[in-house]
């Protein structure tokens, strides 16, 4: 199935003695980003729920925010702790002997340095709560997921649209093609009369100038790959798997074979044609930056 890389899924349990909330949003991005902001407490599991979001998105920016909020009164205590303190004060008393400068460190100063003292959770047993956070992060990884693959239906079924467009224009070209070469034989033959007279023709020569000339503007090779890359991007579409680049890849050889189409033409019609395909093959390469 295809997905989007743009995305949205979001989940919330509020239980007795607090509530979690987990918010997924996703943008296009060309390799796996995955950032994670959730409270300190849960610091712990943040490998955990990420390897877990791998499952869920294989591509893109995806932004995961978690939030907790304790309903209990006591939710907070004062934890000191002495190894940081003591490296503080080791430092300290390092730089005042190489720079003959007092230390009068007073313990109301140490313990305003950073991470001397800190606030952390004194009711709640995070082991315990965890439980529910992996059930609110799977809901909300589950609908995000959801989003992105009815996005990626939407853009598969537009792609396969213009993929028909573009196939009636390769089958426009094939017709018009064959024309090329009678109406450039017309012209050949009505100004050798005007100047030669028709007795003067040499049907050898003729011959070889329309062959030279149809060598020039025969684009049979380009239209025979057009449809293949137009048939491979059918069957890379039905794929269940993350198929963005390749499908980036298919794009850029049919931009090419549409280039080489455009260069040969000698002619308003088919120009106007390769213009048209040019154009379809683009708008196709832009849906498909968002693809997983």
């Amino acid at each position: 199935m295809v997905r989007s890389m743009t995305g949205f899924g979001y989940s919330e349990k509020d239980a007795k003695e607090y509530k979690i909330t987990v918010e997924i949003k996703s943008v296009n991005h060309r390799y796996s980003d995955i950032s994670i902001k959730l409270p300190k407490k849960f610091s712990a599991y943040e490998n955990i729920l990420r390897n877990q979001m791998k499952r869920y998105a294989g591509r893109g920016k995806v932004d995961v925010f978690i939030t907790f909020e304790s309903y209990a009164d006591n939710e907070v205590c004062v934890k000191y702790h002495p190894e940081i303190a003591g490296g503080y004060v080791e430092a300290i008393r390092k730089a005042g002997k190489a720079f003959g400068i007092a230390e009068g460190l007073q313990a109301a100063h140490l313990i305003r340095y950073p991470e001397v003292v800190t606030l952390e959770d004194a009711a709640q047993d995070i082991t315990s709560i965890y439980p529910d956070l992996d059930e609110v992060f799977a809901e909300a990884a589950r609908s995000f997921l959801e989003a992105r693959e009815t996005e990626g239906s939407h853009l598969q079924k537009d792609i396969m649209e213009k993929l028909e467009q573009i196939t009636q224009l390769v089958t426009a070209i094939e017709e018009r093609s064959p024309q090329l070469v009678e109406e450039y034989s017309r012209k050949i033959m009505a100004k050798v009369e005007e100047l030669l007279g028709k007795s003067e023709i040499d049907e050898s020569t003729l011959a070889t100038e329309l062959v030279v000339y149809a060598d020039k503007v025969c684009v049979d090779e380009e239209t025979v790959r057009l449809r293949s890359h137009i048939s491979n991007m059918k069957d890379t579409l039905s794929l269940n798997e993350p198929i963005g680049r390749k499908l980036d890849f298919i794009a850029q050889e049919m931009n090419r074979e549409a280039n080489t189409i455009l260069s040969k033409a000698n002619d308003k019609d088919v120009s106007n044609i390769a213009i048209d395909l040019k154009t379809g093959i683009e708008k196709i390469r832009e849906q498909i930056q968002n693809i997983e």
